[in-house]
């Protein structure tokens, strides 16, 4: 009887999911080998296609010509069609701006309009206002992780970033190159649906790799 329960154990193992992001189906991928007509920016002028490193990435390297309702990031590119519950973004990051307590790329998600939506922002030194999972709800954004690092050490090259939303549960999860320890984590159910998008609060950076597996909204 041992022996059967062992292996029904080691079959469950082999089938279970590796990560959250196989139970979801894939919605929207891209390397950026093609145009942006699938983007919107809050500066378009600030963002092209670059060839770095060999290979095709967004790129965000200027200011956006684009003042938030309330304090918020300026810097903001987004999918416009796909609307999610549940998601995991992945993608990769590369910080091209000085080196300073507050430099970072940011990911949006659960974005509803200008003044409402969450992002993680990943920057050198955490402090009330960087480095954390922010909520913006109407007012200037506010630090809502539960759990994060004393900083990014945003070395030269590319970085993998994933975020894990589940909205039963409320839990966000963010990690970033080790995908078995999350460097942030929260709960919070504000905002159940929206979309998703990558930036930075007012610095400069490249993307590439960008992949949601999520639950599209229901319409």
């Amino acid at each position: 009887m041992r022996c059967a329960i062992t292996f029904t154990l080691i079959l469950f193992t082999a089938l279970a999911p590796a990560n959250e992001a196989q139970r979801l189906p894939e919605l929207f991928k891209t390397d950026f080998s093609g145009d942006l007509s699938a983007w919107t920016m809050t500066d378009a002028s600030a963002w092209k296609i670059v060839e770095d490193e060999g290979d095709s990435r967004l790129s965000l390297f200027g200011k956006s010509d684009y003042v938030a309702p309330v304090r918020s990031p300026h810097n903001i590119a987004r999918v416009k069609d796909v609307d999610v519950t549940d998601f995991v973004l992945d993608v990769d990051g590369k910080q091209t701006g000085r080196e300073y307590g507050h430099r970072d790329l940011c990911f949006f998600f659960g974005y509803q309009d200008p003044s409402h939506f969450y992002y993680v922002h990943l920057a050198t030194k955490a402090d009330d206002h960087a480095n954390s999972i922010f909520l913006v709800n109407g007012a200037p954004r506010v630090s809502i992780a539960q759990k994060r690092t004393n900083g990014t050490d945003w070395k030269k090259g590319y970085h993998h970033i994933r975020i894990e939303r589940d909205t039963k549960t409320g839990t966000i999860k963010v990690y970033f190159n080790d995908m078995k320890s999350p460097v942030m984590e929260t709960v919070d159910k504000t905002f159940l649906t929206g979309t998703i998008g990558i930036g930075s609060f007012d610095d400069t950076g490249n993307f590439d790799n960008f992949t949601i597996h999520g639950a599209a909204t229901k319409k």
